[in-house]
C-alpha cells in the first residue's frame, strides 16, 4: 500500500546518502522527499536535486506560515521537509522517504507514530573522522575555505550525541560494507511493504529491539 513514510538518519559523515542513492535504484514506487536548506550547495550540488536552497529569511517565513512537516537547526543552517512532499507522494502512489537529522526524525515520529524510523551508523569512531575529514574537503572546494578543525571535532561530537539517540528508532544498520548496509535497507522497505521471502530473516537482525551482535561491537566502539 503506499504512503508508507520512511525516514533514515544518520550522523553526518555515514555514507547515508550513497545508501539511499542505491536504495532508489533498486526498489520502485520509492518517493524521495527533497529538502529545504540554508547552507550552501557543495561541490556538484544542485537546487531542486539534492535540495531546496533557500535563504535563511525565506525559511523562516515558511516556518512561520506553518510549511513544515519537521525542521531543524544544524550546525548553523536550517533543515526541513515541507508537508506538500507526503501528499505528493500519495497522490502518485508511491512510499516517501525522509532523509533526515535525529532532531527532524523525532518531530515527525511524534505527529506520524506509522512512520518507519531507520538509523544508519558508521562502524567505528576512526571510519567516521576520515569520512568527515573527505567531506571537509568538498566543503572546502565549493566555499573556497577552509574548514576549521574544530568544525570537525563538534560533528564527531555530535555524531556520539546522536547515536543515544538510536533506540528510538524501528530499524538500524552498520554502514560499513556498502553492498551489504544496501541489502538490509532494502530488506527493510520491502518487508514493511508486506514482502516476507527472501527479506524478513535479513529485516529482523536490524531491529533495534533486539541489536545484532555486529550492530553491538558498532556501538561499543563509540563508548571507549
Amino acid at each position: 500500500m503506499a504512503g508508507t513514510l520512511f525516514i533514515i538518519s544518520a550522523p553526518s559523515g555515514s555514507g547515508k546518502s550513497t545508501l539511499v542513492s542505491q536504495l532508489r535504484t533498486l526498489v520502485e514506487g520509492l518517493d524521495f522527499s527533497i529538502s529545504y536548506t540554508t547552507r550552501a550547495p557543495r561541490g556538484s550540488e544542485e537546487d531542486g536535486r539534492e535540495y531546496h536552497f533557500t535563504t535563511r529569511a525565506e525559511f523562516e517565513r515558511m516556518i512561520a506560515a506553518g510549511d513544515f512537516l519537521e525542521w531543524a537547526e544544524v550546525f548553523g543552517n536550517y533543515y526541513g521537509t515541507a508537508f506538500s512532499a507526503l501528499a505528493h507522494a500519495k497522490k502518485a502512489g508511491k512510499d516517501l522517504l525522509l532523509d533526515i537529522d535525529v532532531q527532524g526524525a523525532a518531530q515527525v515520529m511524534k505527529k506520524l507514530s506509522e512512520a518507519v524510523s531507520i538509523f544508519v551508523m558508521p562502524p567505528s569512531p576512526q571510519i567516521l573522522e576520515m569520512r568527515l575529514r573527505h567531506r571537509t574537503v568538498a566543503e572546502e572546494a565549493a566555499s573556497k575555505a577552509a574548514v576549521p578543525e574544530a568544525v570537525i571535532q563538534q560533528r564527531l561530537a555530535e555524531a556520539r550525541h546522536e547515536l543515544k539517540q538510536m533506540q528510538n528508532y524501528k530499524y538500524a544498520l552498520v554502514n560499513d560494507v556498502l553492498e551489504q548496509a544496501v541489502t538490509e535497507l532494502r530488506a527493510i522497505v520491502l518487508c514493511e511493504r508486506g514482502v516476507r521471502d527472501g527479506v524478513q530473516a535479513v529485516a529482523s537482525s536490524c531491529r533495534t529491539d533486539a541489536p545484532s551482535p555486529k550492530l553491538k561491537a558498532a556501538l561499543a566502539t563509540f563508548e571507549r
